[in-house]
């Protein structure tokens, strides 16, 4: 028989490994029993803190109980039918109408504090925008105060209300979204109110003024795609914004346009309002009706403004840089033809048109748009042609201008996907732009050109501003 291994557990070693198992069981239920002390007392802890919590409610009620009986009792107000004479019935008439009250959802407006800011992106005519992160999710914001005139004793102006009213309001893919109104830590001055809206990496105006070269036919068509459908949702709900510009139409890096800045929108219905102010839309972007000096107007004046966003698409400039209501005009006439009673019916009898003497013929808006762009197709100069319209009553509805036939016609819009991607200013430094006109500020005097501004620029005399073989004369 073979001798044993000299490897082979001797029984010291068996003696040794059994200890070893033993003290480790012994340490495992020491901790497993440190645990459970552990658990049992940060129960009773808890335990005791609810009871104390407790103890301070019942101390509080007692209280407010014993305060409550030494008060005398409050009037109260009758809610049920007075008898008429002695011995009349008190019970309550089943056609008597009680007071009935109807619990708000009233909520404290959170702090401004709970977002951090980045950097500024810009400052508009209505308030000063920035990029923050809200502190609890990361989420990144645009975080836009509303400018308060420090003379005006009215408090928060009526274009900063109906803005938030309408955002409120508001639910659109091609629409900015509004997350929630903040303020700032000192509520007794109401300059610290903040509007929280989506942060899109572009405006479409800082895209055209740094891009090499235009966009594609495509991608154009993919943009008017999407304002139609922006409009054409504000427009359905009652909704006017009065200031459409490339600068006021956000992009963002998957292609998405969205219609911010609603400072001048305004809810309106059918008819409109018989008198509305003619202070809207900036300048190169305004409507001959409004510069005429048109009180009763509707989604026509938005509808010219995207007609000529449509041309500053197609050159990467504003179509129409007036100086002035004069010039404005001027340019307006240059590019579309000049008014006549067949072509705008009832013109003349617009307050600011009555001092315009005209030729007496000109080639039609057609013909001149599709002198300016030869390279647009001719459903495409045949759709910015009606959007530039002089008359009102010819001009698109938005819902018309996405049927339209331009829309369909090759190359077919680009998907938003497949869109090109820029470098994002607003995330990296403070925008900087062109010097552009805005909409009216609260206070301006609207411009009367058949009076004010004929005497005061012309003083007297006939004066010419040719272009293009065109010629306007105000006397």
């Amino acid at each position: 028989m073979a001798g044993a291994s000299r490897w082979a557990d001797t029984e010291e070693d068996a003696a040794a490994d059994a200890r070893l198992k033993k003290e480790k069981a012994e340490k495992k239920r020491l901790k497993a029993e440190k645990a459970r002390k552990a658990e049992e007392e940060k129960a009773a802890l808890q335990q005791r803190e609810q009871e104390a919590r407790q103890r301070a409610i019942q101390q509080r009620q007692q209280a407010q109980e014993q305060q409550d009986e030494d008060r005398p009792p409050a009037k109260r107000r009758r809610l049920t039918p007075e008898p008429t004479q002695q011995g009349a019935s008190t019970e309550i008439d089943e056609g008597a109408k009680l007071l009935r009250f109807e619990g708000g959802s009233w909520t404290k407006s959170r702090s401004v504090e709970n977002y951090d800011k980045l950097n500024d992106i810009e400052e508009g005519a209505y308030g000063w925008v920035a990029r923050a992160k809200e502190i609890k999710t990361g989420r990144v914001v645009a975080l836009k105060r509303l400018k308060i005139d420090p003379n005006d004793r009215v408090g928060l102006p009526e274009t900063g209300l109906r803005e938030i009213q309408i955002l409120k309001d508001c639910s659109h893919r091609n629409i900015v979204d509004l997350h929630e109104v903040v303020v700032g830590d000192d509520t007794s001055r109401i300059e610290n109110i903040f509007l929280v809206l989506e942060f899109l990496e572009h405006d479409l105006k800082s895209v055209l003024e740094d891009m090499p070269e235009p966009f594609l036919a495509s991608e154009i068509k993919t943009l008017l795609l999407q304002l139609a459908n922006g409009v054409k949702y504000l427009h359905d709900n009652w909704i006017l914004h009065r200031d459409l510009k490339t600068s006021n139409l956000l992009l963002n890096n998957r292609g998405q346009l969205k219609i911010a800045d609603f400072g001048m929108a305004r809810y309106v219905g059918d008819p409109p309002p018989p008198k509305l102010t003619q202070l809207v839309v900036t300048l190169w972007y305004r409507s001959p009706e409004l510069l005429l000096g048109c009180k009763t107007y509707g989604a026509a004046v938005d509808m010219w403004s995207v007609g000529c966003i449509f041309g500053e698409l197609l050159t990467r400039e504003p179509l129409l840089q007036g100086t002035n209501e004069v010039d404005e005009l001027t340019k307006i006439f240059e590019l579309c033809g000049t008014p006549t009673d067949e072509s705008w019916p009832g013109y003349r009898r617009l307050p600011n048109a009555r001092s315009l003497k005209l030729p007496p013929k000109s080639s039609s808006t057609a013909a001149l748009i599709r002198a300016k762009f030869p390279l647009l197709t001719q459903a495409g100069s045949a759709l910015l042609s009606s959007l530039l319209s002089l008359n009102p009553d010819q001009r698109p509805s938005a819902k018309q201008m996405l049927q339209h036939e331009y829309f369909r016609q090759d190359p077919k819009p680009k998907h938003e996907a497949m869109f090109p991607t820029f470098p994002s200013k607003a995330g990296q430094e403070r925008r900087r732009r062109r010097e552009t006109p805005n909409a009216p500020g609260r206070g301006q005097a609207a411009a009367d050109l058949g009076s004010v501004d004929f005497s005061g620029i012309f003083a007297g005399r006939e004066k010419e501003e040719r272009g293009g073989g065109f010629s306007l004369r105000m006397v």
